[in-house]
């Protein structure tokens, strides 16, 4: 799971005595959801792989363990506690914050940096989609170890789960975010004694951590290995999250709150490991049969309560990613709605949770078990770890002024370690990871698309433009018709006239007594000071330009914009304020510079953008809008 929001829990900078113990608990329930369901179905699938393959049993059993062990090691443990969670964007992390981040460090490779952070951030919603759906299919499946007829429940009772859980979103998570944590540390206190027993039983099982037996199992099966390995990689899915989340809680909270899950991940894997070697017949589903019968249908409640936040997680984490997206310029814009008055950042993407919602219920009917969909989700994990790897090359190189060689020596070998996962897993490709290729060529397309099409639309604007300065200057030689009253006119360009102003003086024949030329930006941050937020410029009489900054993990807002204005000097009364608008009207040009179907592609994006008035929170009745037609 990649980048998650969980705004419903604070911010995490301040990370001293009982707060540290809130965040580390808050990060339990949260950041670890995802990677804490994964014993649900690594082990088994990876040995059911190896059955398959027809490998023998026991080393197989130790090569499984040891790679999940190392692979948890240098992936999680070194790359993203010791490392990622190091590179911080004013502390923030996420995908957006590590690529802005390396495109500051290393302007001169800001070209590639962009198509590496699209490219892992197309996989991305491969991973939201693959993720409720993988996480709820293998908690409900425990309940054919209940009695056999339950099996024809499982896919039903997942799908009613999983609508409930999207439905419930409009309505926020902050009542029920605080027993993600108690929840969550009562999973993992299950993990590790489930498995404790077993390894208590056969403690031998031990020497599996052996990297040996994990070098040994590739070398002498080689190719035939290859699915085995792809499958071992869910161990660590979730791990995105560890760097996703850094500003919700913090470095030293989601360190310290590691070791502890870790610790009960590791007893359950071994455990898992030492009850298959004692009954061979447990591999059908190595996590449930660690438990005792009678405890079965509580572990299948809890599976499930744990699998539901994991879910929640990620689709929180949509939310704040496509926001991220459309201040960028990556995406049209699509409604938000504020579900806390006290959290900024706890927001409900109508749209995104519903198209969401249909993509995960059609990998639940379509692929029916978690095992088939094991294959899809390997792809989605291991591409976006690789892209975030070569992202982050740039950092420790320029940000953290390191030779190259030091840079290459510490980064070449994990990147080759994921690739090695990646190839693994696309040997699956036929077998479901094709879903996660082709959600990500689709993102990327639409991404592309909608800022290559804006780019060309913002050029076609200011052809038709004036320079502001020019029209201040014939008005003041022939000054139009005043009226009393306030005119704010948005603009993407704050040195040329806007688009509105423009047909008003040539349809109307008015001005108003103030005008205010308003620009709002997206900076390279993801959040930006009250204090520097607001720039005031008087252009001349009646004329100012207000440019307002916000990070790409805010949202613009009109009416705070206006606040600091006031501290600026500059009162504008909301109530007694027009607003000029310009809604374009897009049409294909004859010399377009895209393909017919991209062109296609942008102007249907650009109908399902939500309108300046919502998107800005902007009084409707104050609204007056201007239509032009472009071509693009």
């Amino acid at each position: 799971m990649a980048q998650t929001s969980v705004a419903e829990t604070g911010t995490a900078h301040d990370t001293h005595g009982k707060n540290y113990w809130a965040l580390t608990l808050g990060s339990i329930g949260v950041v670890f959801g995802d990677i804490g369901t994964s014993p649900l179905y690594a082990f088994k699938e990876a040995l059911h792989a190896a059955d398959v393959a027809k490998l023998p049993h026991v080393p197989a059993v130790y090569g499984i363990l040891s790679l999940i062990f190392w692979t948890l090691i240098l992936i999680v443990t070194l790359k993203y506690v010791l490392m990622l969670l190091r590179a911080d964007n004013k502390g923030e992390g996420g995908t957006f914050s590590l690529m802005s981040l390396a495109q500051q460090a290393a302007p001169q490779s800001s070209a590639l940096i962009f198509r590496l952070g699209i490219a892992g951030a197309s996989f991305f919603y491969g991973d939201a989609v693959i993720t409720p759906a993988i996480s709820v299919l293998s908690a409900v499946e425990g309940l054919k170890l209940v009695h056999p007829h339950f099996e024809t429940v499982v896919v039903p009772l997942a799908l009613v789960i999983l609508f409930a859980l999207f439905y419930s979103q409009s309505s926020g998570t902050a009542k029920v975010a605080r027993y993600f944590g108690p929840i969550c540390v009562v999973w993992f206190f299950a993990l590790g004694l489930g498995g404790l027993v077993h390894v208590v039983a056969n403690p031998a099982i031990i020497v599996a951590l052996n990297p040996m037996w994990g070098f040994d199992l590739i070398r002498d099966y080689g190719f035939i290995a290859f699915p085995v390995m792809g499958l071992v990689f869910l161990a660590v899915t979730g791990a995105e999250a560890l760097y996703a989340d850094l500003g919700h809680f913090g470095r030293k909270p989601i360190q310290g709150a590691w070791v502890f899950v870790l610790a009960c991940l590791l007893l359950n894997y071994l455990g898992q490991g030492a009850l298959v070697l004692a009954d061979p017949s447990a591999a059908k589903n190595s996590f449930y049969l660690l438990y005792p019968k009678e405890l079965l249908v509580p572990m299948v409640l809890l599976a499930t309560m744990a699998t539901v936040i994991a879910s929640q997680a990620v689709i929180t984490g949509a939310f704040s990613f496509t926001r991220q997206a459309i201040q960028l310029g990556l995406l049209p814009r699509l409604g938000i709605v504020h579900t806390s008055e006290s959290m900024a950042g706890q927001i409900y993407m109508p749209r995104v949770n519903w198209i969401l919602f249909v993509f995960v219920v059609g990998a639940v009917i379509m692929f029916q078990t978690s095992g088939k969909l094991a294959a899809a989700y390997g792809i989605a994990v291991t591409a976006n770890m690789v892209l975030d790897s070569a992202i982050l090359f740039f950092v420790v190189w320029k940000l953290w002024n390191r030779p190259l060689w030091q840079a290459a020596a510490v980064m070449i070998p994990l990147v080759l370690i994921e690739q090695f996962f990646f190839l693994a897993n696309m040997t699956k490709i036929y077998e479901g990871g094709w879903l996660p290729l082709a959600m990500a060529a689709t993102m990327a397309l639409i991404m592309l698309t909608w800022r290559r099409g804006s780019s060309i639309l913002a050029k076609e604007t200011r052809h038709a433009q004036a320079d502001i300065e020019w029209l201040v200057r014939k008005l003041e030689a022939k000054p139009p018709h005043r009226v009393p009253g306030t005119a704010v006119f948005l603009t993407a360009d704050p040195n040329a006239a806007p688009t509105a102003l423009m047909h008003n003086l040539k349809h109307n024949r008015v001005l108003h007594e103030r005008n205010i030329i308003l620009t709002i930006k997206t900076s390279d941050t993801p959040r930006v000071l009250n204090s520097e937020r607001i720039k005031v410029e008087p252009i001349a009489d009646g004329f100012t330009r207000v440019t307002a900054r916000f990070g790409f993990m805010e949202t613009p807002n009109i009416q705070k914009v206006f606040t600091l204005c006031r501290k600026k000097d500059l009162n504008i009364d909301i109530g007694g304020t027009s607003f000029f608008l310009s809604r374009r009207s897009l049409k294909i040009s004859k010399k377009s510079e895209m393909p017919m179907f991209q062109d296609q592609l942008f102007i249907a994006l650009a109908r399902q953008a939500e309108d300046a008035t919502t998107y800005f929170q902007i009084p409707i009745d104050r609204v007056v809008e201007v239509g032009t037609q472009v071509a693009v």
